[in-house]
This record gives structure tokens, C-alpha cells and sequence, in this order.
């Protein structure tokens, strides 16, 4: 039968419990344990089989259980609770966003990513990336900031993850019918179902939005699979991350300009843009195509007014992160395009230069620095890391002042901590708590908590997940047809008395899931103590075309069948955020050791930390801002190898020192009463020092107060009175540019080769400046210590116009220095243009130095 379309039928549903199903349909339940509860209690066995998707649940789930749970008293009593608890949320009285800035509540940030990771209801993320745009758009939602998601509902999502026998992965699709999942069709306002278009070469394309609700926060997400689009264009928004270039493009037309238009099409007029790594910033060109054509604006004018709006987030220093298109690509799918923009070709690949050693190519995180003034990495390592990646397009400016800031990555706190730890924090932080997750003074309090009840607690968490580790290995032996013997060797899996780490997450090369398999001999000896044994559990997807991550895999599962490590090792398949939580929550210590600085970020650990599992990590990512030395262990030293595998001899031998001298012998240190303190004591170190500032709360925060008002606020400024401000600063950088090979600086600084601490001296400059005025420039004195060719507590000084234009129209700057710092000192003068409407005193990447 050739199905033409596919609904779900439910239940009649008793009109007591009615509003189960309205709750079904807005992710608020995802991140609230009570609510999840109520669908449990109705059919625990089928709220487990069916990926705990209320929406298919509540389409499968027997009448008769319906009927009974509208009669219970005890489930009536929690229904109607978690019912108030809705209402008050969605209804509140005050927000965090409303209360701190009332004059822009109504000034809408478009998020742009290219995956969602809400819940394992809707696999429509890969890894870390989308999980943390879903925890993005629930802290979001917490906090009152008036967000929407633009994404993709893709309906194959990403791959199902199957071990076979010999170890190798192995990547199968189901489609997701979205009549299953909690989404319905978005309308406009006159109730219209939405559908956008966007034109490919010789073809519109056509995508259909779909809304999901987290909590209050829209998230528009677009579907390819709709008449009349060909079949191939059907399969456009199929699934993740495809290894082919041409595909990928058009999916980032799809995913930019017409998340645009989706926009558009629903009557939302976002005042910010914020492009989630580089997949949508294609966004951009549309929103310059639309000044240029609708506000007939030239297009250096357009382009000052999207940068406003425009923020831009980077998530990797690895280069397969970072899209490059050859030019030929770009010729094809953007020949017609951009005399839309009222540039030529040069013009329009100019903007995204970026040369390659195949030749030049068009990179997609350049086009997203140029199309916006607001740009970050993921962790003050990664904001440095980005800052000398990308130091070539800021060609006058140092590495450290390269205008890309950092905002360091958080979690959801409610999404991943477990049940019984959300209980006992309210007890000992107070009922509020969750209203003051970023207050670190808060958290001081998890010293209060007796040790017992923490350790106990802790244990359950790690029974839980052995059990479900059994389960799930037995299901994985049966599917690939092992015999009796070893599938009932599979239900007596891992001991709830040994050291448990976990390593869970992309099986990218760099991230070396088989570091501690270096020194086999050394790690088996380790595995095998009877006294102290230690058992590790594994989990991630390779991407499909990740050949190497796949062999990381293989070879993982290959020494978890071997003698000596049988029953020590394990390997888990299609890890997932439902795995994710189990092994967060149950494992005793999370293991992270990659090459750095390759890790951007990195939130597992955070996770963990948040549950009371102490990390032990390279100093990569997220760890240096967080380690104290007594919240976990580094692996390691802060730095960085020339040599590949001397970088892996060093990290692997530290490891196993960590591991041998410190880690598994405070574990296995007991008092009478069989409690590890020296344990426990790590565990509430890191839960107090991770939990406040790692969240999604206080990384919203910094989002806001760093990047979305200014952005608001400049918006505004160049948007009034049909553009005149985006007109004005567009004319003063034409005149900056075409005048600044003119401009030239002398300066005298003291002459003695040794100055005393407080001593105080005079600089002068004398500046050039040909057409250009003293109010288009700063000048500026910087004197920084010099440590081994690296500066360090540098200071800037703004120089005062003294005098000028003398007879040689020569302006003549000073200033008067203090001597604050010992040591070796450089001092340099500078000048800089400058303007009011500029984000950064760096973003003309112009600077002449005396």
C-alpha cells in the first residue's frame, strides 16, 4: 500500500487527566522529573520501550490504564501537582530576562543551529553540539529571554549506532513520522500551515516548518519531505552531517536563507541572529539580500546593519569542523544570488576567502566573522585558540586582542541531575534553589549534606546503571547471535563494589578514546587488582564516514572480549541523551583525555560534576577553568606537544600515575563505617565549584549581558529613520579605509634602560593623519611585562590630543605613566580608528604603530 499521509490516534482520554495531553507537547516535561513520573505510572514497561515519548505513549498506552489513573487519588494528587507547577512556569509572574532588561522584552533573538538536542524522544542531534542548543533554548526558556530555534526536524535524524560480532560499527536509519513526535505544523497568523522556498540551481526547494515548544520557547523547525519537491530534494533534510560537500551546502541554504524566510513567513522580526557554530550562516546573506532589495540600501550599507544583529559562536579548532567549498561549488549554487546583493563575483567570494592548499576555497566561519560584530568560542582556551586560528583576518592586530570573545559552555541543570539529588538539593539549598543555580554562594551548602546520605545516594545511582548496562549488553549479544552462555554471562556484568569510570562521547580521533590502552600490560594489572578493582564503561557514535573513529571503536570492543579484561571492559551502543544521563548520574569518575587544545569545550564533564562524579581530564576545554586541585585530577601538563606520540606517551603515563598513586587508592580508602571521605570530599568539592558556573543559566546570562543587548542596542541604533545610522558608518569606514595608508605616528617614551615600581614618566606621539580627523582615532599607550616573548598584564592608556595640526599638520598626543609592574616591561603607542557605532576598537582590523 502506498501510505499517503500518517496520524496518530489516541485515546479517548477521561476529563479528569485531560490535560495529559497538553503537556505531552511542550518539552517542559523533559526537564521535570514529576511530570515524566505521570507517564511512567500509568505503564512503566511501555514508557521504556517506546524512548519515554509522551506522544506516542499517549497513543499507545491501554484505555483501560487511563481510566483507571483518572480514578487513583495518589495520581490525581501529583497530576494536579505537576499541573500547577506548569502553570505557574509558563505564567510567571517575573523572569530573570523581564526584570533586568523590561525595555527590550519584546526585541526577539532568532538561534540558529543545525541540531537540536532536546531528548531522546527526538533524535535529531549527533553529540554535544545539538545537546547543548537544546540546553540553550531551555535555560532560555527559564530565564524569560525571549528566543526562538531555527533548525531542521530531520526526519531519519541521526544514525542508529549497531555493534557487530567482530566490533565494527555500523549505521542503520528509521524514519521518525513527526505525527509521533511532540511537533506540530507551525501556522501563520491567519492559521496557514507554513511553507518557505528557496531557489537551488534550476529548482525551488520547498520545506515545510514544524513547531516544537520547550517550555516557552518556540522552535521552528524546517522538513524537505513535501510535494512537489523531487525525490532527491525529498531526502534533502533527511539526515545529519552528510560526508558529501554538495549535499552539505544545499542543506545550509535550506537551513539559512530559508530559516529566514520561515521567519518571515510566521511574522517574527528578530532584532539578534545568533548562528550556532557556522552550518547557518547563510542566514546572513539573506538578511543583506533583503536589506538591498527591500530597503534599497547599497550592500557595504546592508552588510553594517546584518553584522549588528549578527552573533556567532565557533565551536571547533579542528579543521573538518570549520566548511570549506571549493569555488566551483559556490559558482553553481550562488551565481544567481549575488547580484541580489548588488556586488560581483570577486565581491561575494571575497567575503569568505579563505586560501586552501587545494586553492582558495569559501569557508563558512569566515563568512560568519564578516556577517557579524558578536563573536565567541566555547571556553577562554578555545577564545584564545580562535583568536590566533582566525588572527589573519584582524592582519594589524595581536593574537590577544583579535575581537572573538569567550562564553564557556554550561548544562541544563534539571535535564541532567537525577531524581534523588534534585530531592536532597532542594532539602539542603532551599526550595528555590533552581532560581539561583548560578549563585555560587548557594551551593556552599553541599557541605551540610552528611556524608552517608550523599554516598548512598551515589550508590543507588551506580546500581541503577549497572543494571541497565546488563540489559543493554544482553540485548546487543542476542542481536548479533553470541551464544547462551555469553548472553547469561551479560546479566552478571560489572561489579557495584568496583571503581567505575566512564568515557562517553564522539569517537572523533582527537579525543583518544584508547589512550589508556597504551600500556596494555599496565591498565590490565590495574583492571585486575581483587583488592581495588577498577572497570571502565565506553560509549559514542563515529561519525559514518569516520574511518579512524570507527577503528577506536573496534578496537575498544576487541580488548573488552579479551582475557583479562572480560567483564572489566564494556562497550555500550548508540549512546544517546537517555544513556548519557544513566552513565552521568552512575559512574564513579568521567575520564576526558584530548589532545589539546582540540577540545572546544567539552559538557559531559559537567554533567558528571553535577551528579557528584569527579572528572579526571586533560587541561583542555572547559577543565582549566574549572580545576582547583581538589574538585578532580589533571591529567597531564598545561601545554602543548610538537610530536604527536610523545604528547600521547607523556598524557598516558601521567594517567596511569593518577590512577595508581592517587585516584583508585582515595577511592578504595575507607573509614569504619566503609565510607570513602577523602572520596566524598572530592565529590562535594567538585559538585559546589562546577555546578554554579558550568550551567546554561549563568552561560545565558553572559550571552545576554555580553552579546544580545549590545547587539540589541546596535541594531537599533543603525536601523532608525530608514538606516541612517547603517548609512553613516558605512560612509565613515569607506573614508578610513581609502585614508589610512596615509596615516603615520612617531613617539618618544623614556630613555633610560631601567625604571623604578611607581615611578611616574610622560609619552608623547605625533600623528599624520592626511584626511582623516583626530575624532576618527584613538591614540594609544600599552606597556605590558615581557615573560619568555609573551606579554603578560598588559595596560592601555588612551594619550590625550595636546596640541595640533602644527604647520607640518602633525597632531600632537601625551600622557602621563605610572610604572605599576616589575620585570622585564615593552611599551608601544598605536593609533586606532575609532566611532561609536563600533562593537570592537578592532573590528576595522587597522592599526599603525610608532
Amino acid at each position: 500500500m502506498k501510505i499517503i499521509s500518517r496520524v496518530s490516534v489516541f485515546p479517548v482520554m477521561p476529563q479528569r487527566i485531560t490535560r495529559l495531553y497538553e503537556l505531552a507537547f511542550n518539552l517542559w516535561w523533559s526537564w521535570n522529573y514529576t511530570a515524566q513520573e505521570l507517564y511512567r505510572t500509568l505503564d512503566p514497561d511501555l514508557w521504556d520501550e517506546l524512548n519515554h515519548n509522551t506522544v506516542r505513549f499517549l497513543s499507545n498506552v491501554e484505555p483501560a490504564k487511563l481510566e483507571k489513573a483518572a480514578t487513583d487519588e495518589e495520581f490525581l494528587k501529583k497530576y494536579d501537582s505537576v499541573l500547577v507547577a506548569f502553570d505557574a512556569y509558563m505564567n510567571p509572574k517575573s523572569t530573570w530576562y523581564k526584570d533586568t532588561y523590561p525595555q527590550y522584552k519584546d526585541n526577539v533573538i532568532a538561534y540558529f543551529s543545525a541540531e537540536f538536542g532536546l531528548h531522546e524522544a527526538l533524535p535529531i542531534y549527533s553529540g554535544g553540539l545539538g545537546v547543548l542548543a537544546g540546553d540553550h533554548c531551555k535555560a532560555a526558556s527559564d530565564i524569560g529571554l525571549p528566543l526562538v530555534g531555527v533548525g531542521f526536524l530531520y526526519p531519519q535524524g541521526y544514525f542508529i549506532q549497531r555493534i557487530n560480532y567482530d566490533g565494527r560499527q555500523e549505521a542503520f536509519y528509521e524514519k521518525i513520522h513527526f505525527s509521533e513526535v511532540p511537533a506540530t505544523a507551525a501556522v501563520n497568523q491567519k492559521g496557514e500551515e507554513v511553507v518557505i522556498s528557496v531557489d537551488l540551481p534550476g529548482r525551488k526547494v520547498y520545506a515545510k516548518v514544524w513547531k516544537i515548544q520547550v517550555g516557552r520557547i518556540p522552535l521552528y523547525l524546517m522538513d524537505t519531505d513535501v510535494d512537489p519537491n523531487l525525490p532527491g530534494d525529498r531526502d534533502l533534510t533527511a539526515r545529519l552531517y552528510s560526508g558529501d560537500h554538495e549535499l552539505r551546502i544545499m542543506q545550509e541554504i535550506v537551513l539559512g536563507i530559508g530559516g529566514v524566510r520561515a521567519l518571515r513567513a510566521l511574522g517574527i522580526a528578530a532584532t539578534v541572529y545568533h548562528s550556532n557554530d557556522s552550518h547557518p550562516v547563510f542566514q546572513g546573506l539573506e538578511r543583506v539580500r533583503e536589506l538591498v532589495q527591500g530597503q534599497g540600501l547599497s550592500f557595504d550599507q546592508a552588510k553594517e546593519a546584518a553584522a549588528a544583529s549578527g552573533v556567532f559562536t565557533t565551536h571547533t579548532p579542528v579543521a573538518a569542523g570549520n566548511d570549506v567549498f571549493n569555488h566551483d561549488l559556490i559558482d553553481r549554487y550562488f551565481g544567481s544570488f549575488w547580484p541580489y546583493l548588488g556586488i560581483d563575483r570577486d565581491g561575494f567570494m571575497n567575503l569568505a576567502r579563505h586560501d586552501q592548499p587545494w586553492g582558495a576555497g569559501y569557508s563558512m566561519t569566515v563568512l560568519a566573522l564578516h556577517l557579524s560584530n558578536q563573536h565567541n568560542g566555547v571556553s577562554a582556551l578555545h577564545g584564545s585558540v580562535s583568536r590566533n586560528m582566525w588572527q589573519w583576518l584582524w592582519p594589524g592586530v595581536d593574537a590577544d586582542e583579535v575581537p572573538i570573545d569567550h562564553v564557556t559552555n554550561g548544562i541544563h541543570t534539571q535535564t541532567w541531575l537525577a531524581p534523588e539529588l534534585d530531592e536532597l538539593y532542594t532539602q539542603y539549598l532551599g526550595a528555590d534553589w533552581k532560581e539561583r543555580i548560578d549563585d555560587s554562594a548557594l551551593w556552599q551548602a553541599i557541605d551540610t549534606i552528611p556524608d552517608q546520605t550523599l554516598w548512598d545516594i551515589h550508590c543507588r545511582a551506580k546500581k541503577t546503571l549497572i543494571e541497565f548496562l546488563r540489559k543493554r549488553v544482553i540485548q546487543m549479544r542476542v542481536e548479533v547471535g553470541e551464544g547462551t552462555g555469553s548472553v547469561e554471562d551479560a546479566g552478571h556484568l560489572f561489579d557495584e563494589n568496583a571503581f567505575t569510570i566512564g568515557f562517553a562521547r564522539r569517537f572523533a580521533t582527537y579525543k583518544r578514546a584508547t589512550l589508556i590502552f597504551r600500556d596494555v600490560a599496565r591498565i590490565q594489572k590495574l583492571l585486575g587488582d581483587k583488592k581495588r578493582p577498577v572497570q571502565i564503561v565506553f560509549a559514542g557514535k563515529a561519525h559514518p564516514a569516520d574511518d579512524p573513529g570507527k577503528s577506536f571503536i573496534q578496537r575498544v570492543h576487541q580488548i573488552s572480549r579479551q582475557e583479562g579484561f572480560e567483564g572489566r571492559i564494556v562497550f555500550l551502543e548508540n549512546y544517546d541523551m537517555n544513556m548519557g544521563r544513566y552513565l552521568v548520574q552512575g559512574v564513579d569518575m568521567w575520564l576526558n583525555n584530548p589532545i589539546r587544545p582540540n577540545e572546544a569545550s567539552g559538557t559531559s564533564g559537567q554533567k558528571a560534576a553535577l551528579n557528584g562524579v569527579p572528572n579526571a581530564s586533560i587541561l583542555d576545554g572547559w577543565w582549566p577553568e574549572a580545576y582547583n586541585g581538589k574538585n578532580g585530577w589533571a591529567i597531564g601538563e598545561e601545554r602543548t606537544y610538537q610530536s604527536q606520540d610523545i604528547q600521547d606517551e607523556a598524557d598516558s603515563l601521567a594517567l596511569y600515575s593518577l590512577l595508581e598513586n592517587d585516584i583508585v587508592p582515595t577511592y578504595f580508602n575507607r573509614d569504619e563505617k566503609g565510607l570513602p571521605l577523602g572520596w566524598i570530599k572530592v565529590m562535594k568539592e567538585s559538585i559546589k565549584t562546577v555546578a554554579p558556573y558550568f550551567s546554561t543559566r549563568r552561560m545565558l546570562k553572559d550571552y545576554t549581558n555580553k552579546f544580545y543587548i549590545s547587539s540589541i542596542k546596535q541594531t537599533l541604533m543603525l536601523s532608525t529613520e530608514n538606516y541612517t545610522g547603517a548609512k553613516a558608518i558605512s560612509s565613515w569606514k569607506r573614508a578610513i579605509y581609502d585614508g589610512w595608508n596615509r596615516v603615520a605616528i612617531s613617539a618618544k617614551t623614556p630613555v633610560e634602560s631601567k625604571l623604578a615600581l611607581g615611578q611616574e614618566f610622560k609619552v608623547t606621539a605625533q600623528t599624520y593623519l592626511g584626511q582623516l580627523k583626530p575624532s576618527d582615532v584613538v591614540v594609544e599607550f600599552l606597556m605590558a611585562r615581557d615573560e619568555d616573548g609573551k606579554l603578560v598584564n598588559q595596560e592601555i592608556i588612551t594619550m590625550e590630543l595636546a596640541n595640533g595640526p602644527d604647520q607640518n599638520s602633525l597632531y600632537n598626543y601625551a600622557a602621563n605613566v605610572k610604572v605599576s609592574q616589575g620585570g622585564s616591561i615593552v611599551m608601544g603607542v598605536r593609533v586606532l580608528p575609532t566611532h561609536p557605532a563600533l562593537t570592537s576598537k578592532h573590528e576595522l582590523g587597522l592599526v599603525r604603530w610608532a
